[in-house]
């Protein structure tokens, strides 16, 4: 489906377009009754499958409403966050102090139809090897974590895996409200990954333990699954990122903080 036939579909007068990011494009939009809104059409991707889904299960909860969807689940009309301000304006610990209200509120329990962490961790762990341009150490320490946490997980919830400081932003029906979700059922533990690589929160190595120290400590999670998570997620992530070099950092400073 086209923007035009969306727009036709739901009735929408259709807005200036959003400056695009990789999944998809965004557009504001008004209902027939002047209720401002997005129209979304999500890129096809492995990981942004089943954003939909999530945002119904969400249902409003910390995250952007969704109003409408089509049948593919790719073409969303979704609630308008005003003004819109990225979370990263915050700072650096005002912005962790709304992610560490935020992420337990996303932590719905959930099943089918959405991917595993057993399943993707499967996956990173198929493409990595093949894939990995940079040091050995930090591939195996990855594919170690990939490897031996999966199967001894704890419960696993609903997680956005990419919950980083532009995937939140200012609202009115609520000062901050997730967008762009990437589901995946997974251990709380997992949740924190791309928090701590996060770098507009702050990029140094001190901004990146202290987010991991306070995720891990105000949510109670434990710390070395935590960590196992963050570096295997983040190396995953590298050879197709156009971040390469922060995330290897990333990951290396939680390798040597051990």
């Amino acid at each position: 489906m086209n923007v035009q036939a969306a727009a036709e579909r739901w009735s929408l007068t259709l807005g200036e377009p959003y400056v695009q990011g990789v999944a998809g494009y965004t557009t504001g939009a008004e209902l027939a009754d002047g209720t401002p809104v997005v129209l979304k059409l999500v890129e096809p991707h492995r990981e942004t499958e089943h954003e939909a889904d999530a945002l119904e299960l969400w249902d409003g909860d910390g995250a952007v409403r969704l109003i409408a969807r089509d049948e593919t689940g790719y073409v969303l009309v979704l609630e308008r966050c005003e003004p819109g301000t990225h979370l990263s304006e915050l700072g650096g610990s005002g912005a962790l102090d709304v992610l560490v209200e935020l992420l337990p509120r996303l932590w719905k329990t959930a099943g089918p139809p959405f991917h595993t962490l057993v399943d993707e961790a499967a996956w990173w762990c198929e493409y990595l090897p093949s894939n990995w341009k940079g040091e050995r150490d930090l591939l195996n320490a990855a594919l170690d974590a990939l490897r031996e946490l999966p199967p001894t997980q704890g419960e696993q919830v609903l997680v956005h895996q990419d919950l980083h400081g532009e995937n939140v932003l200012a609202a009115e029906r609520e000062p901050w409200l997730v967008i762009d979700p990437k589901p995946l059922l997974a251990e709380r533990e997992f949740a924190v990954a791309p928090i701590v690589r996060s770098f507009e929160l702050g990029d140094t190595q001190r901004d990146v333990l202290y987010r991991f120290d306070r995720l891990t400590s105000e949510l109670g999670l434990d710390r070395e699954r935590a960590r196992g998570w963050t570096i295997g997620q983040t190396v995953a992530w590298t050879p197709s990122s156009s971040y390469s070099a922060k995330h290897v950092q990333t990951a290396r400073w939680l390798l040597e903080a051990r």
